[in-house]
């Protein structure tokens, strides 16, 4: 059980050094797809196995290259990070497939980079310690730098995505050093609690958490998310949808419940950051003229949800948390492909130059509207057992403005979902949209990217009708993470 452990980190480095150290030939590549589907979808079996496991009360932990505690990079496996490596795993496996169908795959470093990311985003998941986070973070980081760079604005299109995670990485260090210096330790096993026993310690350790909110995209400090992932081909911004904001909100809270113990002292604090998130998210969106735009605002939005429930600070509110990061990163994948095949289609996403491909791509549509009423949180959608379950759990502690806040933000959701669906799949094209620029669309969609559009959308009907598996599942870890399980 401890090799299964290694696999979601070892195995993505070992394949991508192995693809980067071939000789390669121009242009796609069928080892390149076959591994960059099949890694993944191997530590989601991993993953899974890991995630039984634990939900059994067995736990598995590896230590690399069998250095003594405190030195090695020890890896434990709990229902938190199983949960995350296993969905991370998923969506980069349908990400790379929607690159297939947009030809992003072309690139001879996509795959090779995408694999790096995804070994970061599992060795930060599955970490002990606050310094070996911050590597495996920094690992999950520099390929995302390349790929930016590597997108349809160039280098200058990921300036303000490198300067303000740069930055980010920066500030983390600095409180991962005060941590040390304050506490004589970085385990996060050692640390639980200790922020209401030391001042000094808290303070410490909320710079590590300004700097995880950064990466997490929470207001104030979200602006960077929509620019930046408008600048990366359409598969890419699927990828990024999947798996860096997600780590950023997955460590917040595993900190958060460990060190803090969901202190209600400074809870309220991160309630009304979390408020504030959801509703300048969801007020942006609506403001916007594109489909891709839109989306990646509401990404802001539904990263105020997920503080919510961190910042209710329960067991409820984090099982309420847990259950929303799944569906939603599914939900918000499924649009994002569904954004994809309309750019390959039609050349553009922006809404004025859109129109009447409801008609025309009847199953695009189907895709879409499924995946938009998940994240309104229409039933019986995966959404409305999510926001249901953050409702119940801010009711029970009394938190009735935030409950209020939930409602309202999604039904101004609902409004800019209505926008999308009446500006891309009603009514008809405009007669002017080719007008002032030729139209570089391929006037269909292809089937890599159709295929996972649907497959994420049905994902979220299922979660929805058969909740009940995630939500014995985020349960059992937000119990482990207020127990104190992992070690």
């Amino acid at each position: 059980m401890s090799a299964l452990v290694l696999v979601p980190v070892v195995v993505p480095l070992v394949a991508a050094a192995l693809l980067l150290l071939r000789r390669r030939r121009p242009g796609a590549d069928a080892l390149d797809r076959a591994a960059g589907v099949g890694v993944p979808l191997l530590v989601v079996i991993a993953a899974a196995v890991l995630l039984a496991a634990t939900l059994e009360g067995r736990t598995a932990g590896a230590a690399a290259g069998g250095w003594p505690d405190g030195v090695a990079i020890a890896l434990v496996a709990d229902a938190t990070a199983c949960l995350g490596v296993l969905l991370t795993s998923a969506l980069t496996a349908a990400s790379l497939v929607v690159a297939a169908g947009t030809r992003e795959d072309h690139e001879p470093l996509l795959v090779p980079l995408v694999l790096v990311m995804s070994a970061g985003v599992s060795g930060a998941l599955l970490t002990t310690d606050l310094f070996n986070l911050f590597v495996f973070v920094e690992v999950m980081l520099v390929p995302s730098y390349v790929l930016v760079a590597l997108g349809r604005r160039g280098p200058a299109g990921g300036r303000l995505y490198v300067t303000v995670n740069l930055l980010a990485s920066t500030v983390f260090l600095a409180g991962v050093g005060l941590v040390y210096g304050t506490t004589g330790t970085v385990s996060l096993a050692e640390l639980r609690g200790a922020a209401a026993a030391d001042p000094a310690a808290a303070v410490a350790v909320g710079v590590v958490l300004v700097a995880l909110a950064v990466k997490s995209a929470a207001v104030p400090l979200h602006s960077w998310l929509p620019g930046s992932y408008g600048a990366v081909g359409p598969a890419v911004a699927v990828l990024f949808s999947g798996l860096l904001t997600k780590v950023g909100v997955l460590a917040l809270l595993r900190v958060w419940a460990v060190v803090f113990e969901g202190d209600a002292r400074v809870a309220w604090a991160l309630l009304a950051v979390a408020v504030l998130t959801m509703v300048v998210g969801v007020l942006s969106a609506v403001g916007e003229g594109s489909v891709r735009a839109v989306l990646t605002n509401h990404m802001v939005s539904q990263i105020g949800y997920l503080l919510v429930g961190v910042g209710l600070a329960t067991a409820a509110g984090y099982a309420a948390a847990l259950f929303f990061l799944v569906q939603y990163a599914v939900v918000k994948a499924a649009l994002l492909a569904v954004s994809a095949a309309v750019e390959v289609r039609e050349g553009t996403d922006a809404l004025g130059r859109l129109g009447g491909l409801g008609r025309a791509e009847p199953l695009l549509a189907v895709a879409f509207a499924v995946a938009a009423l998940g994240l309104v949180g229409v039933p019986p959608t995966s959404g409305f057992v999510a926001k249901l379950q953050l409702a119940t759990a801010a009711a029970d502690s009394g938190s009735w403005w935030v409950l209020a806040a939930v409602v309202a933000v999604s039904l101004v959701t609902l409004v800019s979902m209505l926008k999308l669906w009446n500006g891309v799949f009603a009514g008809s094209r405009p007669e002017a949209a080719g007008a002032g620029g030729a139209v570089t669309g391929t006037g269909r969609v292809p089937r890599a990217v159709l295929v996972p559009a649907l497959a994420l959308a049905v994902c979220a009907l299922v979660l929805g009708v058969w909740a009940e598996p995630l939500l014995v599942a985020s349960e059992a870890a937000a119990a482990q993470l207020v127990a104190g399980s992992r070690s």
